[in-house]
């Protein structure tokens, strides 16, 4: 048996719009330390053992049984008491829109427990995940519960997140003035409405989203430093400044020795034509 897997479905078609993948974490260590890069906001089940985090900006928690984990900005240190078996989604910034009430932006490198969001009833839940170590019967529970998450929710933005997505997929820095005009509303409101969904203003999005997929196409050797110095990044120390910040490895680890956490995730983008995306790009 494999000490520490890390295994990832796509979530239903109809789904695609709010959930990234669903996915199922197993440690079967006493202890499991690493670092994980700024990621979206999470939905996750600890089904066994128990964690915590240290943000980027220092704050460390203790990860509840089930759990929200706001959008992170930067490296984040996670810890695991084993065995540890853990059952998750990732929440696209349009499922969290039509999901939950707040801002994303409070809960950013942040996590809160998530019965105080969707209620008690999230502890039947984890029992029926627990009832199976089936990742293919997982999933059909976590696609139902996201069903019904979306249905009882709080209103539809798809139209403001395409608009952004699409915005950051058309180029590696692409400039606000661009979402604005797109978006046909103010500076303002756009930026307003990032936070709401995304948890970070547009400009420290695009800064994320470019270190993300520049270090997928480092890892999968399709580029090289040289060519990423042509896509928006000043020079060469801006380039490694900006992929550390946001995955918490250096472009040279990435074409060498990955840490374990970030080789695992990076098995996302093997999802292409079945997820958003930005996440089968980064």
């Amino acid at each position: 048996m494999v000490a520490v897997s890390l295994d990832y479905a796509a979530p239903d078609a109809a789904l695609t719009d709010y959930v990234s993948v669903f996915y199922n974490f197993r440690a079967d260590v006493p202890r499991f330390e690493d670092d994980d890069r700024a990621d979206l906001a999470q939905l996750r089940f600890m089904l066994k053992g128990s964690g915590g985090y240290r943000f980027a900006d220092g704050y460390t928690q203790e990860g509840p049984e089930i759990q929200i984990v706001g959008p992170t900005m930067g490296c984040t240190h996670l810890y695991v008491d084993g065995p540890a078996d853990v059952f998750g989604a990732g929440l696209l910034p349009a499922g969290w829109g039509a999901t939950i009430a707040i801002d994303a932006s409070s809960l950013t490198n942040r996590v809160i427990d998530a019965t105080e969001l969707f209620g008690r009833e999230l502890r039947d839940v984890a029992d029926r995940l627990r009832a199976t170590e089936s990742l293919d019967e997982r999933v059909a529970i976590g696609n139902e519960l996201v069903r019904d998450l979306v249905a009882r929710g709080h209103g539809q933005s798809r139209w403001f997140t395409r608009t952004v997505d699409q915005w950051l997929q058309a180029s590696l820095s692409p400039e606000v003035d661009d979402l604005v005009a797109a978006a046909r509303l103010s500076r303002r409101q756009v930026e307003r409405l990032c936070k709401r969904l995304y948890g970070a203003p547009p400009k420290l999005l695009s800064r994320k989203y470019r270190a993300l997929r520049a270090a997928v196409v480092l890892a999968k050797g399709e580029a090289g430093i040289a060519e990423l110095l042509e896509q928006g990044f000043y020079d060469q120390s801006h380039c490694i400044r900006e992929i550390k910040r946001f995955t918490g490895v250096t472009p040279t680890r990435i074409q060498g020795d990955l840490n374990e956490l970030t080789r695992l995730t990076m098995k996302r983008t093997e999802f292409a034509g079945q997820v958003a995306p930005l996440v089968a790009e980064a």
